[in-house]
């Protein structure tokens, strides 16, 4: 029994690591396509716009994958 805890605490703490990896991208991204839409550069509007999309399709795979796996 105690195992079983301690299996699900450390994959509750793995997922929260990893939304937190996510939403921290996210903002990353964010500040800097603000930031080069303010400064007028574009290489930070496009670093941003590749992160941000980077980002949301990772999201979007490991939801997809998380799912097949509850299926099973």
């Amino acid at each position: 029994m105690q195992g079983d805890k301690e299996k699900t605490q450390q994959e509750i703490s793995v997922i929260g690591r990893l939304i937190s990896l996510e939403a921290f991208a996210f903002v990353m991204a964010l500040a800097s396509l603000v930031y080069g839409a303010w400064e007028g550069s574009y290489w930070n509007i496009a670093l941003g716009m590749v992160i941000l999309v980077a980002t949301s399709l990772f999201v979007l795979m490991c939801r997809k994958c998380s799912g097949r796996d509850k299926a099973k």
